[in-house]
């Protein structure tokens, strides 16, 4: 193996390669589940190069390898009640169509349940049902727009219809009973349904009947089948936990309702108490919850960071978290019931950096256009100071509802490393701080929030361990969109800026949208024929001319949520301006990066390119 001359240089002053940043295993969080004897966690995690299911015993020990795909990737997976099988979804090179599997883990090959490769399936992680015979699932097979469900036999039963509405329907966990399903019915992000179908004669009723919007997304059942758990921000400007009775449509029955919202929620298998964490800011609190009273019985001792899943073994003993703190990426603990020990049974930070070499951020607020205090995370690197400013990357995040939360990345902490600062900004849209804040994104992309991301980059002005001449902004997914946004529409304060897989052009975007979306568009960004004359004033492809910053454009080839097209227009419309833009297509990933070779390459790319723009003559 041959080393490079920076690898070298690197080891002489005693600085980290960037590989070692990047030597770190990923996991899906969707695909957490207790094997039924509570003996071994299930996981989806990149330890192979590409996101397979792995089995791991519930104290710690040496991981099975379940599955050896190296082009499919384990997005979401469901434990047979009793016996050693698992059901599993994945979808080939990132385009998202998911097709259902079925695995014996105690050896053998996953067996192909669905073979439309034109459809995407969905399923929730209670698919069996509680006999262990049948799996819920949902898919738009019977046409493009629509998702309906369906329930099968297993091993070798025809799927059945079983709900159809014309809407975009998930089932989500069966009733102890095995006749009932909930089934949540998404209207648009921030309003959803929850329907419960009755198996035996097939009706179903919506239970959460609203007016306006509201968030209900359904949890477990209670053991005796009286109701159900669901999350919901029901005439509150936060998400709390209720019960809901199907003999009572419309009843929230609140337990828990904090001043920040429930993120995560799972329910003992006895239904006295529920682990339920509640984003603070950003930072997830994990609680043990007395049902129905609502009282904190206990805050689990587990590190302060991101909770992204959580589950309990089913026999109630043991708890899987899947957990990232700011200098650690997200690793799977075991907590044990019974005295609170918490344990970690992985290890995902392969680069021997040790934790104090690496940087946690700083909480801080800037002031924006309306009045209101942008949140933002603030990653100062080392040595920065009045006498030796330093540059700035400003990272906005996708989504856009969605939010910069405190948790590892090893792009941040390698460019930390190198010099260049991070100002990470949840900007109106940003989810965790109120639904009020989050609509603000409805229908106003290309508006407030650009505006947001300009007094982002005067806070970083105004500080004075910051060069004020050396900003830079990148972002994928609508962050994508907000970095061509400010490099089109902002041009005065970037030195560089880096898109991944960003939308260029809204009209054409909105269009080529999954079908099953296409409900969504005229309520979250706009109709394309309505609406055109306000999407082509806020798209970025309408004020490329104004560009002047260097940029690079980083897109998947089968990307089916922003298609290449979007990109190919960009960077086509720049070259005839000879404008600098360099363009890379990733042929075998979608939106975003499934292979960890991708990743690093996708990563090696943008950190070589600002360090280009950012650090001259390193």
């Amino acid at each position: 193996m041959s080393v490079t001359g920076r690898e070298r240089a690197e080891a002489t002053t005693g600085r980290y390669a960037f590989e070692q940043f990047f030597a770190v295993r990923r996991h899906q969080p969707g695909a957490l589940a207790f094997s039924p004897d509570g003996r071994h966690v299930y996981v989806s995690t990149d330890i192979s190069g590409q996101f397979n299911l792995w089995r791991i015993p519930v104290e710690g020990g040496w991981p099975d390898q379940l599955t050896l795909f190296e082009d499919r990737t384990v997005r979401m997976a469901a434990a047979h009640p009793q016996s050693d099988r698992i059901v599993f979804l994945a979808d080939r090179d990132g385009n998202e169509f998911w097709q259902l599997f079925e695995l014996d883990v105690r050896g053998g090959w996953p067996r192909q349940l669905t073979s439309r490769e034109d459809v995407r399936y969905e399923m929730g992680a209670g698919a069996f049902s509680p006999d262990g015979r049948r799996i819920a699932y949902a898919g738009n097979q019977r046409t493009p727009t629509e998702v309906d469900v369906f329930v099968r036999e297993l091993p070798d039963g025809e799927p059945r219809l079983v709900l159809s509405t014309g809407e975009y329907l998930v089932p989500v966990a069966w009733a102890p009973d095995g006749r009932r399903l909930t089934v949540v019915a998404f209207h648009a992000n921030t309003d959803q349904d929850v329907y419960v179908l009755d198996l035996t004669d097939g009706s179903h009723r919506n239970v959460t009947p609203h007016e306006g919007e509201a968030v209900h997304f359904p949890e477990r059942w209670l053991p005796d089948g009286s109701g159900f758990l669901v999350v919901s921000n029901r005439d509150r400007e936060f998400s709390g936990l209720a019960i809901v009775r199907p003999d009572r449509p419309g009843v929230l029955e609140w337990i828990y309702t904090p001043e920040w919202d429930v993120e995560n929620v799972e329910l003992a298998p006895d239904g006295q108490v529920a682990l339920v964490s509640v984003n603070e800011g950003g930072i997830s609190r994990l609680r043990l919850v007395e049902v129905p009273s609502g009282r904190v019985v206990t805050e689990p001792p587990v590190p302060e960071g991101v909770l992204a899943s959580v589950r309990f073994s089913p026999d109630g003993s043991h708890a899987a978290l899947l957990l990232a703190t700011p200098r650690r990426a997200a690793e799977l603990y075991t907590l044990r019931l019974a005295d609170g020990r918490v344990t970690r049974i992985t290890s995902s930070m392969l680069g021997g950096i040790p934790e104090e070499a690496l940087a946690a951020p700083e909480l801080v607020t800037f002031p924006t256009f309306d009045g209101r205090q942008i949140p933002a995370w603030l990653y100062r690197p080392r040595g920065a100071s009045p006498g030796a400013p330093a540059p700035v990357a400003l990272s906005i995040h996708g989504g856009p509802e969605a939010q910069e939360r405190p948790a590892y990345h090893p792009l941040y902490q390698y460019l930390l490393h190198r010099g260049i600062g991070i100002l990470a900004p949840n900007i109106r849209g940003s989810t965790g701080y109120g639904i009020s804040y989050q609509r603000l994104i409805h229908r106003d992309w290309g508006g407030g929030e650009l505006r947001d991301i300009e007094a982002a980059a005067r806070y970083l002005q105004s500080l004075p361990w910051v060069d004020r001449r050396r900003l830079a902004i990148f972002g994928g997914s609508f962050g994508g969109f907000a970095t061509l946004s400010a490099v089109t529409r902002l041009p005065q304060y970037w030195a560089a800026a880096v898109d991944i897989v960003g939308p260029s052009n809204l009209v054409t975007f909105v269009r080529s949208v999954p079908p099953t979306w296409q409900r969504f568009m005229k309520r979250w960004v706009g109709d394309p024929d309505e609406d055109r004359e306000m999407l082509l004033e806020r798209s970025p492809i309408t004020y490329v001319d104004q560009v002047r910053a260097p940029l690079l454009v980083i897109q998947g080839q089968n990307d089916p949520r922003v298609v290449k097209a979007e990109s190919d227009q960009m960077v086509e419309r720049l070259r005839a301006l000879g404008r600098p833009v360099d363009y890379v297509v990733f042929e075998d990933e979608g939106h975003g990066f499934t292979r960890r070779a991708n990743l690093q390459r996708a990563y090696r790319l943008t950190a070589d390119f600002l360090e280009r723009h950012l650090l001259p003559g390193r």
